[in-house]
């Protein structure tokens, strides 16, 4: 399956569509290019996932033992809000208007292609949370991959 990668200025149109830029339309599975599923990020963003990898992650989250009270909770906060949406044939999606509002998205998003999912970011708020010293950023990739290098 292909990766997602690629940052891109987006803007909502008044009826709150989105159009998937045509690189992350392109990397979606064939099998599930007309329907993706949006889901509330761990920051404050949108996931969009294609409906293959969506359907093997929720196969996990629902294999947690549902009797350890940490699991339960991750699994309600997990599958709270989740839709699926379908691509019009111009590409665009609908985003809710609770995801929106939790991502506090107006008019621009950054749409962020991040391997296995697609982050969608008001901009401001993705600027923050991106490693602005390169310095930083190499260190982290050292301790993420050990001195070796090792991926």
């Amino acid at each position: 399956m292909p990766a997602f990668s690629g940052e891109y200025e987006c803007k909502l149109d008044a009826k709150g569509r989105l159009v998937l830029p045509a690189k992350i339309k392109a990397a979606l599975p064939p099998e599930s290019a007309e329907t993706i599923v949006l889901t509330r990020g761990f920051e404050p963003c949108i996931i969009l996932y294609s409906l293959v990898h969506w359907k093997e992650l929720s196969e996990r989250v629902i294999a947690l033992n549902e009797f350890v009270e940490e699991y339960r909770t991750f699994q309600r906060n997990f599958f709270r809000g989740n839709t699926e949406v379908e691509l019009d044939s111009a590409g665009r999606f609908l985003v809710p208007r609770t995801m929106l509002k939790y991502a506090n998205i107006e008019k621009d998003a950054i749409v962020v292609g991040a391997g296995n999912r697609v982050e969608i970011w008001q901009p401001d708020a993705y600027e923050a949370a991106l490693v602005q010293d390169s310095k930083q950023f190499s260190q982290m990739a050292e301790r993420v991959f050990g001195r070796e290098g090792n991926l």
